[in-house]
């Protein structure tokens, strides 16, 4: 066996072994409805960084394992800056980007103009606390969902590392040496795959067989993790990534908030779990490959002195 094939068969072994193991309380209880399941959730998400972690530390041993997971170093800090800035943004953007591109392609039922989703919603939450109303205009409302996401996004950092810290921040730039095109895909159907525990019983895409969400979300992390992955090799650092998937699942629920009452919204043809939200992020990632830009951003010049005391 290649040594350099190895560490990657036993963090995915690792990765994919332990995710099975946190999820099986689901399998054995009542699904998606068993108690405590958004503890089990979070639980799979930092089986990624275990893996990193083992395999970092106990099988390849290299001498700068901060440097080998992107946790280190946090400069050149303007560069870090910059793509820190892009991983709250761009998640954001492309999230919003699939609700009028799947309207426009009659997959997404929307309602940009009295956000009649959101105020049912809202509603019934009223109701259900014996509240009649907040006094609060629907626009003041949604605008505020989007201070809220940029909370959530920071938030969300914490929880997003543990998978980032293995699929981007470990994973990914072992598999450069394969190219940048077969490196991207690769660890995209890795990640998508992954999410097979909660997939197979109905997670993201309800009323969906399990194949067809596993395989939608392959699709889905494919593209999107090929820009997850842009900001953790331009950027030379984990951190960026991790900002952009905490920002990506604090924005996820934009979906209902433009969404119109009484549709239902289909997220195998919608959203930016839908084949229709992949088409814009498809269009960068092109871009992004056509120019380059899957490049490691150069590598820091270190002197013999500091060299000599990380060695």
């Amino acid at each position: 066996m290649s040594r350099s094939i190895q560490p990657v068969l036993i963090f995915l072994l690792i990765a994919f072994g332990l995710s099975w193991l946190v999820a099986l309380p689901l399998w054995f209880g009542d699904g998606l409805l068993t108690p405590g399941f958004i503890f089990i959730a979070l639980g799979m998400m930092t089986t990624p960084a275990i893996a990193a972690l083992v395999v970092v530390f106990f099988v390849e041993k290299p001498a700068r394992r901060a440097y080998a997971l992107g946790l280190w170093p946090l400069r050149p800090v303007k560069r870090l800056l910059g793509y820190l800035g892009l991983g709250l943004v761009v998640p954001i953007a492309l999230i919003l980007v699939a609700l009028p591109v799947g309207a426009w392609l009659g997959v997404y039922p929307a309602d940009f103009v009295t956000f009649s989703a959101f105020q049912q919603t809202i509603d019934e939450q009223l109701a259900a606390v014996g509240v009649g109303s907040l006094g609060i205009p629907i626009g003041v409302l949604v605008a505020l969902q989007f201070v809220n996401v940029l909370i959530g996004a920071v938030i969300n950092i914490v929880p997003a590392l543990g998978e980032e810290l293995g699929w981007r921040g470990w994973l990914l730039p072992k598999l450069m040496p394969l190219g940048a095109l077969p490196a991207i895909v690769l660890s995209g159907v890795i990640w998508g795959v992954w999410h097979a525990p909660l997939l197979l019983l109905g997670y993201n895409y309800p009323g969906s067989p399990g194949w067809l969400g596993v395989l939608m979300m392959v699709g889905m992390c494919t593209v999107i993790g090929a820009v997850f992955g842009w900001l953790r090799l331009r950027s030379d650092s984990v951190w960026p990534a991790a900002l952009a998937h905490g920002a990506f699942n604090a924005a996820a629920g934009f979906s209902l908030v433009f969404a119109a009452a009484g549709e239902r919204v289909d997220p195998v043809h919608a959203t930016i779990l839908g084949w229709s939200g992949w088409l814009v992020p498809l269009v960068v990632v092109i871009v992004l490959v056509a120019t380059g830009q899957f490049s490691r951003a150069a590598p820091r010049q270190v002197s013999p002195t500091a060299e000599a005391v990380h060695s």
